[in-house]
């Protein structure tokens, strides 16, 4: 049987039913007598076993057989169920993950679970079994320094044309320190860096184990480039926390023509094409209820996100041709062209309600891994932990939704391990033993939030301060004038932490300063609100879309900027004299604040033409807290507009976050408020 046609197929049902499973156990974990929900769990298992055994992945048949064994003595009463159990069949889903991640990476899902077998047929004898709290990092692949990276024919050939071309490639082995609290988000720097050097053909472990942390602490980039091996090593370096960096040249052999005819057999595709970055969950989608998936299973198809994402291009290429529409009806003010053109704006615009709407993914395919994790967080700290989700069926761009993982679980180990405090502690300040995590997301006009709020220690302020003169992030005449928001969010700041221990779930002052750069490269922001003794918020804001926005079009002299408008508190027309000096800065008295003058014409050095006028036109806009006045010369009027990157050769431009087409053909660059507001 041809079995690559429905290997997509294969991956994404083996993933919802693994999650199925996942989230069954917490559920059996409060429930041990509830055999309605071990039913569920054995189909899901069962079905899972008959798909990997037609497929030919006898590995991951074998062991979701001796799971699925374990299961059915539970269900006829030879087993009762216990911590221990759980946490062995916890493994053994761990294990089941990775075979699949490696299937879907091109690998044969191949994988040593001898140890994990041996705990299952244990348990299955009725015999006792001890399973550690490392049964997940004994799980995670890792890459030995020796271990040479295997290349199938299409990247061989990749490499060989390569080096025709006057390329070199390097097999690069960067080492994070062990220490390493948010290994995802510093691989995903890593790759920044060698993507900026040249190309990234393959990495090892595979870019999905590097994503979900299925690693140790060594990976292998291999990258086609010009530059210097010298050159690559030192860039690689100022990655935070990379404690050792190796390139060595990769010297092409032959490879065994038969042996790459099975390599490339066994891959999804014709090998996984030049990687470019760390991939994006873009297999996940709603996860059916167990049930009811035949009720449902054919009012749904499964669609390639790349056909989105080619759908939303070509819609945005017709949203720059409608602004010119618009423009030229406006200009020869013909009543049936006029008339054509409206009803033609009104259908795009149901359009793009449409599609935007496709490309919508619910926060619960993020939220979903949470659970599992806080019940693990909560047994390595001895803590009695309930994390609350509501709204996990709000929708948010996939885009959005493939940044936002990494940052909500490092706030979540965050709350669990500086926030709630220990049981005894807790019930001699009268709290409950039981700490409360609430993981909360809901939509407000054209952004979506999302709260992590805990019942514990809240933030001591005064900590926080004294932390922050000593470290030097702050002096002693700002900390007078600072409010307890802006202290709080001094534990954002790089390098920044009061805990007083080093653990290996926090307190080494690094991940919310990555949390909060990735909240707000997605034009999103953070802030912080807390009691000492009752406990603490994170609240995100984060955009619905980051692809089609609505701007403000103001100019400055010649030249167009677009300001989005999720920044701007209101616009105003100031005189002259109504602007004051205040040590070396020009601010003006807005409703009782003082707010400091940003020139752009000055920021983006803009030749100056025009004469002066007695006004200033004022574009407020704001970063939390934080508030500033744009000035300009002129507003245009708001106007929806596509979103395009300056790509990498413009990638560090200051304040300037990407360029629109106008209608006119004109291009109109954005501004990043962010940047500006210090």
């Amino acid at each position: 049987m041809e079995v690559n046609q429905y290997l997509e197929v294969f991956i994404d049902e083996s993933k919802e039913h693994l999650q199925a499973i996942n989230e069954n156990l917490l559920l059996l974990e409060k429930s041990p007598d509830d055999l309605a929900i071990v039913n569920e769990i054995f189909r899901s298992a069962h079905t899972l076993k008959g798909m990997s055994a037609t497929m030919g992945y006898e590995d991951l048949a074998n062991l979701t057989h001796k799971m699925e064994n374990v299961l059915d003595a539970i269900r006829n009463h030879k087993l009762h169920v216990t911590a221990e159990i759980l946490d062995v069949v916890f493994s053994s889903i761990d294990d089941l993950e990775a075979m699949v991640q490696d299937i879907a990476a091109g690998g044969a899902g191949k994988r040593d679970v001898t140890d994990i077998v041996d705990k299952l047929l244990k348990i299955e004898n009725g015999e006792t079994v001890h399973a550690d709290s490392s049964a997940q990092t004994e799980a995670a692949p890792s890459v030995s320094p020796s271990s040479a990276v295997k290349y199938d024919e299409f990247e061989y050939t990749v490499i060989q044309q390569s080096k025709e071309q006057g390329f070199t490639c390097f097999e690069v082995e960067v080492e994070l320190r062990a220490d390493c609290v948010l290994k995802a988000a510093r691989v995903f720097m890593v790759f920044e860096v060698l993507e900026k050097c040249g190309e990234v053909i393959k990495s090892t472990p595979s870019t999905e184990e590097l994503e979900s942390e299925q690693f140790d602490e060594r990976f292998v980039v291999t990258l086609i480039t010009q530059e210097a091996a010298n050159d690559i090593e030192s860039k690689v370096k100022k990655v935070s926390e990379v404690e050792r960096v190796a390139v060595s040249e990769f010297v092409a052999q032959p490879l065994d023509t038969g042996e790459a005819a099975k390599e490339v057999a066994a891959a999804s595709a014709p090998a996984p094409a030049p990687t470019a970055s760390v991939p994006k969950k873009a297999e996940k989608q709603e996860e059916p209820k167990p049930g009811k998936q035949a009720a449902v299973s054919n009012k749904t198809i499964r669609v390639n996100i790349e056909r989105l994402d080619i759908l939303m291009n070509l819609f945005e290429e017709l949203v720059i041709d409608r602004g010119r529409l618009e423009q030229i009806s406006g200009e020869l003010n013909n009543p049936e062209l006029n008339e054509t053109v409206e009803r033609m704006s009104r259908i795009s615009g149901d359009l793009q309600t449409i599609i935007l709407n496709m490309r919508m993914v619910p926060v619960e395919t993020v939220f979903n891994r949470f659970p599992r994790m806080v019940r693990q967080l909560a047994r390595d700290l001895n803590k009695k932990i309930n994390l609350e989700i509501i709204g996990a069926e709000t929708e948010l761009d996939r885009t959005v939704i493939d940044e936002i993982g990494d940052p909500l679980v490092h706030l979540i180990r965050n709350a669990i391990d500086h926030g709630i405090e220990m049981p005894e502690e807790r019930r001699a300040k009268g709290k409950r033993e039981e700490g409360t995590v609430k993981l909360k997301a809901y939509h407000s006009g054209n952004h979506v939030f999302i709260e992590i709020e805990d019942d514990g220690a809240g933030i001591n302020k005064h900590k926080v301060l004294n932390k922050a003169l000593a470290k030097g992030v702050v002096t002693e005449e700002q900390a007078a004038s600072m409010t307890d928001n802006q202290i709080y969010e001094l534990i954002l700041a790089s390098g920044f932490s009061t805990a007083d221990t080093i653990s290996d779930i926090s307190g080494r002052g690094v991940g919310l300063d990555v949390v909060k750069t990735t909240i707000e490269s997605l034009g999103g922001s953070i802030s912080i609100e807390a009691a000492e003794g009752v406990g603490s918020t994170f609240l995100i804001q984060l955009p619905l879309t980051l692809s089609i926005i609505s701007v403000m079009l103001v100019e400055v002299e010649q030249e167009k900027y677009a300001i989005p408008l999720s920044s701007i508190i209101e616009t105003a027309i100031v005189k002259k004299e109504d602007v004051f000096n205040a040590h070396t800065q020009q601010v003006i008295d807005f409703r009782g604040k003082i707010v400091p003058l940003v020139f752009l014409e000055k920021i983006f050095e803009v030749p100056k033409e025009s004469q002066e006028d007695d006004f200033y036109s004022i574009v407020i806009v704001r970063k939390g807290d934080k508030m500033a006045g744009l000035v300009v010369d002129s507003f245009i009027g708001q106007q929806e507009v596509v979103l395009k990157s300056l790509g990498n050769y413009l990638s560090n431009v200051f304040a300037i976050s990407g360029a629109t087409i106008l209608g006119d053909g004109q291009v109109a660059l954005i501004v990043d408020c962010n940047a500006l507001i210090k």
